[in-house]
């Protein structure tokens, strides 16, 4: 008996097909030809089994959780009051105008004699507080900004880019020190709302352009031939998949956040009363004495660095994990 050459081409072309389908659809094919579909994976389970492979990302998640976390627990994990001068009676402002570490004390005092370690727990919990908070609302103006801009079209739209434009025309920072500098008290709210109206051009433009992609989807077009009402495919239909996008930069605006307070406080625009301590507001206070006593400005520092690095590792890989374009 001859072997067929054409059939055997065949079979294996066949073959081939169903194992591409196989693989494709998560399924396998039984005898009859036919294909048994397996479970579809959601776009965050998906999103969800490349992060957790990325070390990228868990080392971000880890020191965004490890800040998190100190903030909430500072008073009680504190050693000592950061408001107390415990060792103001080794000051001495000609020989030793900053006490050393000693026992009980790992990293010294400062030039008041409170202790540092415990200056450093409690200001995360204001930096958090502050980030969080002027993340928050500069990620709802921006939702409402991009909101208009992205539902209306139209001079709508032109009139809201346009002054978006204008906000981004200018350096973040030096808007951010403007908006403060207008107060007439410094104080934590002046940072925190300086620091939102500088985020809210950010988060109007992003959604205004995830949401014109999504206009033109087909779901949204089979919606409009449905007669489905505008509001019911704005707010059922284009915003719900257009925040995807917007929630992931949140993340990395938060980072952005933190070293913009941090900035503010140095430069004596945040908050004036020092007995709530906040790590922007002790690198200002350590430049006094940052010839011979350079620790004093590492400490903050470096949390400042770490901190804002924690989240930006965490938004660049959930950035990568959610974009179609970079999926493998």
């Amino acid at each position: 008996m001859t072997n067929n050459p054409l059939k055997s081409q065949a079979d294996r072309r066949k073959e081939r097909i169903d194992s591409l389908a196989a693989t494709a659809g998560g399924g396998t094919v039984t005898g009859a030809g036919e294909i048994e579909e397996a479970p579809g994976v959601s776009l965050i389970a998906s999103a969800w089994r490349r992060l957790r492979r990325n070390p990228v990302f868990l080392i971000g998640a880890a020191i965004t959780l490890a800040f998190v976390v100190l903030a909430i627990i500072a008073p009680l994990v504190a050693p000592h009051d950061p408001t107390e001068g415990l060792l103001l009676d080794k000051v001495r402002q000609q020989s030793n105008p900053i006490p050393g570490p000693e026992p009980g004390f790992p990293l010294g005092a400062d030039n008041r004699g409170r202790d540092l370690l415990s200056r450093l727990i409690v200001g995360a919990q204001q930096t958090l507080i502050v980030g969080v908070v002027a993340t928050v609302i500069g990620l709802a103006g921006g939702l409402v900004l991009g909101t208009l801009a992205g539902a209306f079209g139209g001079w709508v739209d032109s009139f809201v880019m346009r002054v978006v434009d204008v906000m981004l025309s200018i350096p973040s920072l030096l808007l951010a020190m403007s908006i403060a500098a207008v107060a007439a008290r410094p104080s934590m709210w002046t940072v925190i709302i300086a620091i939102a109206i500088v985020q809210i051009p950010i988060f109007a433009r992003l959604l205004r352009g995830s949401m014109l992609a999504v206009r033109h989807s087909d779901h949204v077009l089979a919606a409009r031939a449905l007669g489905v009402k505008q509001s019911a495919i704005v707010f059922r239909h284009i915003i719900p998949n257009s925040l995807a996008p917007v929630i992931v930069q949140s993340t990395i605006v938060l980072a952005t956040s933190i070293i913009d307070a941090a900035a503010l406080s140095f430069l004596g625009l945040g908050n004036p009363d020092d007995r709530r301590p906040e790590w922007g507001q002790m690198l200002g206070q350590s430049q006094e004495f940052l010839g011979d006593y350079p620790h004093l400005a590492f400490y903050p520092a470096a949390c400042i660095i770490i901190v804002a690095l924690g989240f930006t590792l965490m938004g660049e890989s959930l950035r990568e994990a959610l974009d179609p374009k970079t999926r493998r």
